[in-house]
């Protein structure tokens, strides 16, 4: 069967132009990067699917929105309007604007969290992960078991397992938890959704103890489609009713905007009711981020990430942007390369374990094809196994992903279908030489985020 790929639900009114290095080229600028893809510089990219995060291509209203924007140091017009689009479509009374993702962990989680206490997600991302344990806390994964069979389909693989949940409460006792995260989608299992069942078992589970129910919402808009696709219930909700209900169960939210909002930068926490949070919230983006009302962001960047937050419930953009990866995720079908099944909200995640099973972890498969993907084509995507992982902080010895993924994120409204079919035919043609690739070993690393920095070389050079 054909696979059929979803146009564009809008038109293009400006390019930037691209180039392909020669493949002697590329072996040379991933050799001086020390092979590793995040120290390519983009002018040597072709297509870069190293994240959807702030590479987006913004609409025509929000470039708009960058003219208008209020750059007042307290209380702008574009601050204001930024929190009430938020609070109306998250249902949230205390929104704070921060400037991505990051900050956001880097505000919140030293408040919730500290020596000896415990966070646990259905999957943390690197980041998160980090703001776990930078503030000395260990950060535990309790995705459900059927997301850890990437050839085997299942609607919700985002989803947490709520009886480990429970049991890991009880094993560790409920006085060491310092917060739930809920990742949606879950980026880690392959972009893969969490339905609105889970969210209300999870939540349950959460008030039983009195323990924190934080919701990581960076892809929110993606995971609510998802539910109205796939959860029996759902299908007449619109995106924005589903978002609301979902985040209704939570006590709190922390999210880069850089996905879902459909910016270049930016981030938002936002806080239920609970007010001696939200003064100390307050209190940490005033000492890490700048003013409340900009929370280290310029007004016109709060302006954007206003019209953002509207656009992306659409559901003709949801539609294509989902329809992207499936389409992608056709293409592989066709050529016999394995990714997690379903394909995901964001990106198509390929097993490189199944692509590559001669490598061991040790030697960082998923990085190797990401490596060799570049080689081959000159695109960038990015590990998400072993390499991202990282030493364990107790032992310092590698730890093993539950996965062994390859991801190839997709930015939002900047990739046509010829660029998808030319990632598929770059894998189609490692697939054939995949026996005779080497793996890496890491000769330099920094103690934390190790995968944005280390120094790599070939296991035989």
């Amino acid at each position: 069967m054909t696979t059929k790929y979803v146009p564009e639900p809008f038109r293009i009114k400006m390019v930037e132009t691209i180039k392909m290095l020669s493949q002697e080229e590329r072996v040379q600028k991933i050799k001086e990067a020390n092979y590793n893809l995040f120290n390519l510089k983009s002018d040597d990219v072709y297509i870069d699917l190293l994240t959807d995060s702030g590479t987006n291509a913004m609409s025509a209203n929000q470039w708009a929105g960058i003219m208008v924007g209020d750059e007042a140091y307290a209380g702008g017009k574009s601050y204001f309007r930024l929190i009430d689009t938020a609070r109306d479509l998250f249902g949230y009374s205390y929104i704070q604007p921060v400037h991505q993702g990051r900050a956001a962990e880097k505000v919140l989680f030293p408040l919730l969290l500290g020596q000896g206490k415990v966070a646990l997600s259905n999957m943390f991302f690197d980041t998160t992960r980090a703001h776990v344990e930078l503030t000395g806390a260990k950060a535990l994964d309790l995705v459900t078991p059927e997301a850890l069979t990437p050839s085997v389909p299942y609607p919700f693989k985002g989803n947490m397992d709520t009886d480990r949940l429970e049991q890991t409460i009880l094993e560790l006792g409920k006085e060491k938890i310092g917060v739930v995260v809920m990742t949606i989608t879950n980026n880690s299992a392959g972009g893969q959704p969490v339905s609105l069942a889970n969210m209300a078992e999870t939540a349950a589970v959460c008030r039983k103890y009195r323990i924190p129910l934080c919701i990581d919402g960076a892809r929110f808009a993606e995971n609510a489609y998802f539910i109205k696709l796939r959860e029996p219930g759902y299908r007449q909700n619109s995106v924005k009713e589903i978002t609301r209900k979902f985040f209704s169960y939570a006590d709190m939210f922390i999210m880069s905007a850089k996905k879902d909002a459909i910016v270049n930068i930016g981030g938002l926490i936002g806080i239920k009711n609970n007010e001696t949070l939200i003064q100390q919230v307050k209190s940490n983006t005033i000492n890490y981020e700048g003013f409340i009302t900009y929370g280290g962001l310029a007004g016109r960047d709060l302006e954007a990430m206003a019209i953002g937050l509207s656009e992306v419930v659409d559901e003709d953009y949801l539609a294509y942007r989902i329809g992207q990866v499936a389409y992608l995720a056709g293409k592989l079908n066709e050529a016999g390369i394995a990714y997690q099944t379903p394909p995901g909200g964001h990106g198509l995640f390929v097993d490189a374990a199944s692509l590559l099973p001669h490598i061991p972890f040790t030697e960082f498969p998923a990085h190797t094809l990401a490596v060799e993907l570049y080689i081959e084509a000159g695109i960038r995507g990015c590990d998400i196994g072993s390499f991202m992982l990282g030493n364990d902080p107790e032992t310092g010895k590698q730890r093993k992903a539950e996965f062994e993924f390859m991801r190839l994120a997709i930015p939002r409204r900047v990739y046509t279908q010829a660029h998808l079919d030319i990632v598929a035919e770059a894998l189609a043609n490692i697939k054939k030489r995949a026996a005779s690739v080497k793996g890496f070993r890491i000769t330099w690393e920094p103690p934390v985020l190790r995968h944005f920095q280390a120094k790599l070389k070939r296991i035989d050079e």
